[in-house]
């Protein structure tokens, strides 16, 4: 065992585990935040995604060694129910969620593509989410709801 600090959603944070266990174990077990979700546990499908030091990075393939003293942001650091972030309310009024288990990994990686780039075509939304993957095909609000999110932010 062995003690980590870093800052989740602006608050720092300590716990004392393992420092190879998956940072999503950590996130979830420990913290009890369930904006990352278990998809593959292979860094394939994006449904654990966290934003780590302004990067995109997939929670379940990274061990919580690797973020002591980092900042991570999850879908739970954006916004509020009464102050949703610009992404959230798009995807609200797009209704782009469908199932809704690809959209942690589809809004923080629209959040870091809109962070370096303001104004993205859709071809750069697109490649930005080529590696997540979602079942059901919500793909195509979840372009228009980062479209307009872009628009408003």
């Amino acid at each position: 065992m062995a003690r980590m600090s870093f800052k989740v959603n602006g608050r720092s944070r300590v716990v004392d585990t393992d420092p190879n266990v998956p940072l999503l174990y950590v996130l979830r077990d420990n913290l009890e935040l369930s904006g990352p979700r278990f998809g593959c546990g292979l860094a394939q499908c994006g449904a654990c995604t966290v934003i780590v030091n302004e990067a995109a990075v997939r929670s379940c393939s990274v061990s919580v060694s690797e973020v002591d003293n980092k900042n991570i942001t999850t879908l739970e650091g954006l916004g509020t129910v009464a102050h949703p972030h610009p992404l959230q309310k798009a995807f609200v009024e797009e209704q782009a969620a469908q199932c809704g288990f690809c959209m942690n990994g589809i809004i923080m990686t629209a959040k870091v593509l809109l962070d370096k780039n303001p104004n993205p075509s859709e071809t750069q939304i697109r490649e930005a989410l080529d590696d997540v993957l979602c079942r059901c095909g919500s793909h195509l609000r979840a372009i228009r709801a980062i479209q307009r999110a872009a628009k408003h932010a």
